[in-house]
């Protein structure tokens, strides 16, 4: 099959389900219509090309920035794309302050929204892979091309792994979870060099007795201006979380950056499972 009829043929398959779909649910259309420009359309085939792909089924989860989809892999794998929209300008002012001072990308901040997203979308796939390598307990990143994101699917036949903040656990695993956080803090402190800076509750995914962090395009190098300030928000919403609403009697914020930036070596004051003596 040439480029050309593989192109026509997906294209078609593409045009098929926005029809199934809008029959369905009009606002579901839109909301695919919106982010299956023609541009983006090439960028999902390219990734087909390259053997990450092969087929893409249904929304996973909808934002003002991007689409998640449930895909599959050639070995019958699932897998999460991520759409970024390139046709949305609001967050534009918000990409640009994790963008601008993150040396990884100079300082040359594209005009273009779509070039900007693009640049968004490469910038989430190195945050993940390198915190990925660090031993950060993240999806697993596959490849990315211009404004799609392929990675590992935390969850089970294209439904997501519930967020940390819509399930209920027992004290015991509230107390492990606090913990493998803050290390995992540490490790992308100390071994990727990088700030999640947006952490809380609602990007951390819980699946199979396991945490995930997600959504990690903001997240900046030590070397960025900001990286202080984003790690003391990210430690402040831990621990308002752990504390406030879980009931966690946990460290101090202080105590929490000083271990997490190696000023201590072990974390005093953890809480203690219920049957200690």
């Amino acid at each position: 099959m040439s480029d050309e009829d593989f192109e026509k043929n997906i294209d078609k398959v593409f045009i098929t389900k926005l029809k199934e779909r809008r029959l369905l649910d009009e606002d579901l259309f839109e909301t695919v219509e919106e982010v299956f420009d023609r541009a983006t359309v090439q960028a999902v085939l390219q990734l087909m090309r390259r053997k990450t792909l092969a087929e893409l089924k249904g929304v996973v989860s909808t934002g003002k920035e991007s689409r998640v989809y449930w895909g599959k892999s050639f070995k019958g794998e699932d897998l999460a794309v991520k759409i970024y929209l390139t046709s949305s300008s609001e967050f534009r002012k918000g990409m640009v302050k994790y963008i601008k001072g993150d040396p990884r990308f100079g300082d040359n901040i594209p005009k273009s929204t779509r070039k900007l997203v693009i640049m968004w979308a490469k910038k989430e796939f190195k945050n993940y892979k390198a915190l990925f390598d660090a031993g950060v307990s993240v999806p697993k990143p596959i490849d990315q091309y211009e404004n799609v994101l392929v990675m590992e699917f935390i969850g089970r036949e294209g439904v997501r792994a519930p967020l940390l903040k819509e399930i209920t656990l027992t004290y015991e695993e509230y107390v492990k979870l606090f913990v493998n956080l803050i290390e995992d803090v540490k490790k992308a402190y100390v071994k990727a060099n990088l700030v999640h800076g947006d952490l809380s509750e609602f990007n951390v995914m819980i699946f199979e007795d396991r945490h995930y962090i997600i959504d990690v395009s903001q997240a900046v190098p030590l070397t960025h201006p900001n990286s202080h300030e984003l790690l003391i928000r990210d430690l402040r919403n831990i621990h308002r979380y752990f504390s406030k609403e879980v009931g966690l009697k946990i460290p101090s914020v202080d105590v929490l950056y000083k271990y997490v930036t190696n000023e201590l070596s072990e974390l005093p004051g953890l809480p203690q499972p219920l049957n200690h003596s």
